[in-house]
């Protein structure tokens, strides 16, 4: 494990281990972020794309949206990732596959909604994508929801 997987990993414990709050649903994006970049799903936006083609759409579509965010469950996240993903994230992490889908599936929806006014997501400056003035749900082939 490099040094970066070590910061992400220590980051995401930490945060783990303060229980539940709204602290990790602000850091949440950040570190999806950098977490990501390192799979072959780039960044949230072609996460979102992966839930939404995984059968996650309506879910989607309201943590992007202005009204309550529908939850979903480690099952429900490991059905729509897939192993390859997950094997990805979790080495990623540092974390185990169970404790990174029950991360996700409590946090997700909210670290989404803060990531997305008005229905358009905003990621932190990730690579390529950043500053290029397109919306990354767009990119990731998700519709604005406004």
């Amino acid at each position: 494990m490099g040094l970066f997987d070590q910061l992400v990993s220590g980051a995401l414990r930490g945060v783990m281990g303060q229980g539940q709050g709204s602290g990790m649903d602000q850091l949440l994006p950040g570190l999806l972020g950098q977490l990501l970049g390192q799979t072959n799903l780039g960044n949230v936006g072609g996460l979102l794309g992966q839930l939404q083609q995984g059968g996650l759409g309506n879910e989607v579509a309201s943590w992007l949206g202005n009204g309550a965010n529908r939850a979903v469950s480690p099952d429900q996240l490991r059905s729509a990732l897939g192993n390859d993903h997950l094997q990805q994230m979790a080495q990623g992490s540092g974390l185990g596959v169970d404790q990174l889908l029950a991360m996700l599936s409590q946090h997700l929806p909210q670290a989404v909604d803060r990531m997305s006014p008005n229905g358009v997501l905003n990621e932190p400056d990730a690579g390529s994508e950043a500053g290029d003035g397109r919306s990354l749900s767009g990119s990731a082939g998700l519709n604005d929801i406004r």
